[in-house]
This record gives C-alpha cells, structure tokens and sequence, in this order.
C-alpha cells in the first residue's frame, strides 16, 4: 500500500470496502480475503501519516509554548473573557 498512495486515496479505500461490506446481502467470501489485505494496508497508511501530523503538531504546538512563555517581569493578570460584558443587554438572539 505504501506505493505512493495518498491519505486520502488510502481512506477512500477503506470508505468503499466499508460500504461494500455493509451493503452485501450475503457475505461474498471469493473476496473477502482482497476485501481485508487491501483494507488493512490503507489503514497502515492511514495510522502512520495520522500519527506523523499528530508528532508534527505536538512539537509545533511545543515550540510554540516554549517561544510564548512569558517571562516574570512581562507576566501580567488578564481578566476573563466575559469581563466587562456584564452590563450589556441580553437581547442576543442567541
């Protein structure tokens, strides 16, 4: 399966033996062993580019964290969102 194939060519792979299987009346057992092998190769794929961008994004987001840190002397006390709202009407139709 790691013959080039995409994400998302992987996972459509996976979408169209689902709904075979889901769809069938009877099992169709002459395919059922293609049906499986090609299933699990695309989730292969599909687990190791989900597990790459998760890696990729905890040490961007750790990165991130690291770089905003504030210092002591620039920590300061920020009020909570809704701060300041309190005397505004509740006539927000939502």
């Amino acid at each position: 399966m790691s013959d080039g194939k995409t994400f998302r060519e992987a996972y459509a792979i996976l979408q169209k033996h689902a709904q075979t299987l889901r769809s069938q009346q009877e099992p169709d057992i002459d395919n059922l062993t293609t049906i499986v092998s090609e299933s699990v190769d695309a989730y292969k794929l599909c687990k190791q580019r989900i597990d790459a961008v998760e890696k990729a994004l905890e040490q961007s987001l750790g990165n991130a964290r690291i770089e905003s840190e504030p210092t002591e002397k620039s920590q300061r006390s920020v009020p909570p969102a809704s701060a300041g709202f309190a005397d505004m009407d509740d006539d927000v139709p939502f």
